[in-house]
């Protein structure tokens, strides 16, 4: 079914934009200018404004080009968690005219070698808690400048809520050749060459998770990272008079683009947190206004699970995105009832620089991807003959649009797997599963490789583990595939219970409970309780690790 028939188009928005034909660094320009004195950044009390953002950029730029030797085109790794030298050090490799790498902080030192010697960065930008996996590449020539920020640099103010050690630790004096500290860069303030670029050059170079085999660098310019911005912030009403929380990595595109890229092309104030603590969440949101927040479901479930919320005032925030994963359909209510929000759901990947599909503002559904926003085609096929289906039968998502990605980077054989001509466009396949309603909404299945074939009936686990979160006791749960003798693949339950649940219930106990709300054959044949569920990078829940552990454990 094509994405082009839903007669629920937002009230007002046309069919497609005019996106701009400039770069993301001249969104910055264009804020500073405007607005020189308006916070631009708030870390933890901290406070950048648009002006002094954009003289550092330019003094790390200049150093980029003068001392590192970058020139337009080159690539440079980022390698963080969320800080203020992050969102700097982006717009300066940008301002560079250079090629963004941001690398998974969690990644350690052989998956840090990997991204480097793939893209073939020589310059790195590291957080000294990083150090240590950072240094042996610079020792064994793999990278030739470091330059490494403490974050504390920017944590000059008392303040009366805690924050994690890594941040409040000292800049230590590192003493070591080809390392260059954060502070001495800017101090030099060098000034870059003048700023040629232009909206089709190549700005960043992602690297997936690496589901199988090794991660696979997405090649994004300006102008497909751009046409992600500007249709979110007009689908969602962007403007500089909100703050937004940038709680999710800014490594990954989900917090790339909401928690920085899209505030900067707003004009919008950003406040920071390194990592994710709900109390500070808190904090921040009732100290600082905050309106907006851009998150997987698995940030929001704890934040609005927190026992003391109501002792804080967060009315300021009335808008809350995301996706990565549904929103599951008990914590949407509990939104909307509590606290008069709608959770705006949409749907993108490191693939679609973000944001692609979206619920309209106005008449957003629950569990829901949403529509085609501007410009884009989406479209229900057979994974095997990749023929289009008709609406309510499920296949896998193939996505067309300004956004969608140039090709892997030196992956030709990815790239032959990835993109199908259809009518004349280029399509990426996405790998999910997926079905159009008859309002031409689109919902999210599971993973194509995700499935569970339990006696030739497939399982979602996305869909079992919606259902368990209307259980009263359950906080967080994940379902996963195992080997079954007698079923061949049978599904397994891993649950996180809330504080408040008693110690005697146990896991037949919500396998009763399961029987009574589901079908038969996609009830948990085991439910495991356990202390906390493993996330990734981005926040979400990592299945795979606990799958693969699980079938291991099986053999």
């Amino acid at each position: 079914m094509n994405s082009g028939s839903s007669k629920y188009w937002p009230k007002g928005l046309p069919r497609s934009l005019d996106l701009p034909k400039t770069s993301l660094y001249y969104n910055l320009e264009v804020a500073a200018t405007r607005y020189p004195d308006k916070p631009a950044i708030v870390f933890y009390g901290y406070t950048l404004s648009y002006g002094a953002f954009l003289r550092q950029v330019e003094a790390m730029a200049g150093y980029l080009q003068q001392v590192c030797g970058i020139k337009p085109g080159d690539r440079v790794a980022l390698y963080s968690q969320n800080c203020p030298q992050y969102m700097v050090g982006y717009y300066a490799i940008l301002r560079a005219q250079a090629v963004v790498v941001p690398i998974n902080p969690m990644n350690l030192e052989d998956e840090l070698r990997y991204c480097v010697a793939d893209s073939g960065a020589k310059t790195l930008l590291a957080a000294q808690e990083l150090f240590e996996y950072a240094n042996p590449l610079v020792q064994s020539g793999d990278i030739e400048h470091l330059i490494v920020h403490a974050y504390s640099d920017y944590l000059t103010t008392t303040l009366d809520m805690q924050v994690p050690a890594a941040v409040s630790a000292p800049r230590q004096d590192l003493g070591t050749t080809n390392i260059t500290l954060w502070q001495d860069v800017l101090t030099r303030e060098l000034t870059p060459a003048r700023f040629e670029g232009e909206y089709d050059d190549l700005c960043v170079i992602a690297y997936t998770s690496g589901t199988t085999g090794h991660p696979k660098g997405c090649v994004h310019s300006h102008g497909t990272v751009m046409a992600s911005v500007a249709a979110s912030a007009v689908w969602r009403g962007g403007s500089p008079v909100y703050s937004s929380l940038a709680i999710a990595p800014l490594f990954h595109f989900l917090g790339m683009q909401g928690g920085m890229n899209g505030p900067i092309f707003n004009g919008s104030t950003v406040v920071i947190m390194q990592r994710w603590d709900r109390e500070a969440a808190l904090l921040l949101v009732e100290r600082y206004g905050v309106n907006m927040w851009s998150a997987p479901p698995s940030m929001i479930v704890d934040f609005f699970s927190n026992p003391s919320l109501g002792d804080h005032d967060i009315s300021s925030l009335f808008r809350l995105m995301g996706g990565g994963a549904a929103m599951p359909e008990a914590i949407s209510r509990k939104l909307k009832d509590e606290f008069g929000i709608a959770y705006n759901e949409a749907y993108g990947l490191t693939e679609t620089a973000a944001f692609i599909l979206g619920n309209p503002v106005e008449r957003g559904k629950r569990q829901c991807l949403g529509i085609a926003s501007f410009g884009a085609d989406a479209r229900i096929v057979d994974p095997a003959t990749l023929e289009d289906l008709p609406e309510g039968e499920t296949g896998e998502i193939i996505l067309h649009g300004p956004q969608v990605m140039l090709e892997y980077w030196n992956n030709p054989e990815a790239n032959t797997k990835t993109f199908v001509e259809r009518e004349g466009k280029r399509f990426l396949r996405t790998g999910d599963l997926g079905y159009v309603d008859e309002e031409g909404y689109f919902f999210m299945v599971d993973r194509l490789k995700r499935m569970i074939n339990a006696s030739g009936f497939k399982v979602w686990p996305a869909e079992v583990e919606s259902i368990m979160y209307d259980h009263p006791d359950i906080h967080e749960a994940c379902v996963i595939g195992v080997p079954d003798l007698k079923r061949g693949e049978t599904a397994k339950a891993m649950v996180v219970l809330k504080p408040s649940a008693s110690n005697a219930l146990t896991g037949d106990d919500i396998i009763a409970w399961c029987k009574q709300n589901m079908a038969a054959y996609k009830v948990p044949t085991t439910v495991e309780i356990i202390d906390e569920l493993p996330k990734s990078g981005t926040g979400k829940i990592n299945w795979r690790q606990l799958q693969e552990a699980a079938r291991k454990e099986a053999s």
